[in-house]
């Protein structure tokens, strides 16, 4: 067993006791139908996530998106902040970034799709104007940290986090969106 999939049965554990009722896993399909919709790869860490344990629906605080389906999806949430950039003003939202949780108030974590191990950004939009840059955050290097951090409910998000602990800013942040215009 390697690493990822002792991972993945961990995080499928923890799924599956922490929510009442998981969706299914989205099939091989969907995958490929939304990678063919937004133009871009999702990271094997992110795909196996949706394929092998559920379409969403569990996960930090608010549970990850669903990668498509009914209501809001990873997939519809991408398409209306890339739209909402591209739209007049400044880009906020850059490419092949996809949302996967809606931690409410305008947050949002996001995996960098550009990048195979999927690092995982925070986009914190509150006081911000106009510079968007300074909105995005680097949350973990990897996706597979991310949800370790999770599992071991050290989360920033977490009641008792350590609140020391500043976020570093997504260096890539002003040329990525500056791509988008």
């Amino acid at each position: 067993m390697t690493d990822i999939d002792d991972l993945l049965r961990r995080v499928s554990a923890k799924a599956s006791v922490t929510m009442e009722h998981l969706p299914p896993p989205a099939t091989a399909e969907e995958v490929a139908q939304v990678e063919r919709i937004l133009g871009f790869r999702l990271p094997p860490v992110l795909v196996r996530l949706y394929r092998e344990v559920a379409n969403g629906g569990f996960g930090p605080d608010h549970q990850l998106l669903p990668l498509r389906g009914e209501g809001r999806t990873a997939m519809s949430d991408y398409q209306e902040e890339r739209n909402g950039s591209e739209s007049g003003g400044d880009a906020h939202w850059p490419a092949d970034v996809l949302p996967i949780l809606d931690w409410g108030c305008g947050m949002y974590a996001a995996v960098d799709c550009r990048r195979p191990e999927g690092t995982v950004l925070l986009f914190e939009p509150n006081g911000v104007s106009g510079d968007w840059h300074r909105a995005w955050y680097v949350d973990a290097e990897r996706l597979t940290d991310w949800l370790e951090t999770w599992l071991s409910g050290t989360g920033w998000y977490e009641e008792d986090a350590d609140e020391d602990g500043e976020m570093r800013p997504w260096e890539q942040a002003r040329q990525r969106l500056a791509e988008g215009r």
